[in-house]
């Protein structure tokens, strides 16, 4: 048998459409630098037919492989999980909503001959996303390099090719709170990218709605900055300060001025300011026990029900 030398992890959740046009694109575009690759498909728990869709597929197709989880994982742990099945000296990681060009792994894997460990692929533009997304994207990332120090590669997502060396390194990073693009820059070596034009969603409905994009970035920034921590500690210090300069006034006023500060109106307003700053500590303190405590159960990231990598 012949060693593999591309694999392509592909998360799916509810694609059975575009499927089919998917695995045309991807075997065309794999295809011309080589002979010996596979394609893994991971199917999130999808509630439509794709994973029968896949089965199909895999029986007609020897390159194609597939994993289906017991429950939703969510898209993170569900490419960790083909990462971990793959046999590739190079692996590209892509999205099955066919928003990722697979015609230009080409040019990635040029890039990776040059010697790169991981080569991504940078958005130029992203046709059909709305002007909210793309701004509050464009916002997060830049932020988040702030944060950690990190140098996360902005306009960004998850469609790169990554070496076998980087893939084996992140097996021996298993917090269940996946953030990988952070992960892939945080290891460092040689990187660079490509840019390319994002086709908008030809088929389906997206499932990144606002509640998981604002869970995945609480994941992005907890997972590599302690400056919410630091943050929510000096916020604390400057009310506490604030607070105690408006008493010592209050005194002065009462005992030398004979001017005692009246007013309930006031006193609600610093109350419930002071309320507000020390709720939003315990919740930024909170998110990061959170992970602790997820981190320590030790529970598996995924539970596999069926598969075929054969």
């Amino acid at each position: 048998m012949n060693q593999i030398i591309i694999s392509v992890v592909i998360p799916i959740f509810n694609e059975e459409a575009g499927l089919p046009e998917l695995l045309k694109r991807l075997e065309e575009s794999v295809i011309k630098i080589t002979p010996d690759f596979e394609l893994i498909f991971v199917n999130d728990c999808s509630t439509d037919n794709s994973l029968t869709v896949l089965k199909d597929l895999a029986s007609r197709h020897p390159f194609v492989k597939y994993l289906s989880f017991s429950r939703n994982f969510g898209h993170q742990i569900a490419v960790t999980a083909g990462l971990e099945h793959t046999q590739g000296k190079a692996v590209i990681i892509i999205d099955g909503d066919l928003q990722d060009p697979p015609e230009i792994i080409g040019e990635m894997y040029r890039k990776y001959s040059e010697g790169y460990m991981v080569v991504y692929a940078k958005r130029r533009s992203r046709s059909g996303e709305s002007f909210f997304k793309k701004l509050s994207a464009k916002l997060f990332y830049r932020l988040l390099v702030k944060l950690t120090g990190v140098q996360i590669p902005v306009d960004t997502g998850d469609f790169r090719l990554i070496d076998r060396v980087i893939v084996e390194h992140l097996k021996e990073m298993p917090e269940p709170a996946k953030f990988l693009r952070g992960q892939i820059a945080w290891l460092g070596y040689k990187q660079t990218f490509i840019e390319f034009d994002r086709d908008a969603r030809k088929y389906g409905t997206t499932g990144y709605p606002f509640r998981k994009m604002l869970r995945f970035a609480i994941d992005g920034i907890t997972a590599f900055s302690d400056v919410p921590l630091k943050i929510a500690t000096t916020t604390g210090f400057i009310v506490s300060g604030f607070s105690l300069l408006v008493i010592i006034y209050a005194l002065i006023s009462h005992f030398i001025l004979n001017e005692t500060i009246t007013g309930w109106t006031s006193l609600i307003i610093s109350t419930m300011f002071i309320g507000g700053i020390q709720l939003i500590a315990i919740g930024i303190i909170g998110e990061y026990i959170s992970r602790i405590n997820t981190t320590v159960r030790k529970r598996p990231l995924y539970i596999i029900e069926e598969k075929q990598l054969e």
